[in-house]
């Protein structure tokens, strides 16, 4: 059973950084993705970013280009978001995803990821 752990959302000053955790468990190999989504209140959920955890490439929306990092931990079974520059636009609940196909990259639709964590609150005060 695939297991998806997010951690280190909270309240922050606009301009100020956060970094997420998502730790996996439960894939039998390297050959997944892990994602991030957000959904601000009354909107629908985004993508934000992706990361292969086989080969390191990264996708990123335009609205977080520059501003955010996507890595992989050593151990390939965590990935981290550094989110830096953070204004109140993003301020929302971030869920991490993960899926074994690697076509769930394009356009990262929400549908077509299979795995979901609980979701971590970040808060941007103006």
């Amino acid at each position: 059973e695939v297991q998806l752990v997010e951690s280190g959302g909270g309240l922050v000053q606009a301009g100020g950084s956060l970094r997420l955790s998502c730790a996996a468990s439960g894939f039998t190999s390297d050959d997944y993705v892990i994602g991030w989504f957000r959904q601000a209140p009354g909107k629908e959920r985004e993508g934000v970013s992706c990361i292969s955890i086989s080969s390191g490439s990264t996708y990123y929306a335009d609205s977080v280009k520059g501003r955010f990092i996507i890595s992989r931990g050593n151990a390939k079974n965590t990935a981290y978001l550094e989110m830096n520059s953070l204004n109140p636009e993003d301020t929302a609940i971030y869920y991490c995803a993960a899926d074994a196909a690697p076509t769930v990259v394009d356009g990262m639709i929400p549908d077509w990821w299979a795995f979901w964590g609980q979701g971590t609150q970040v808060t941007v005060s103006s």
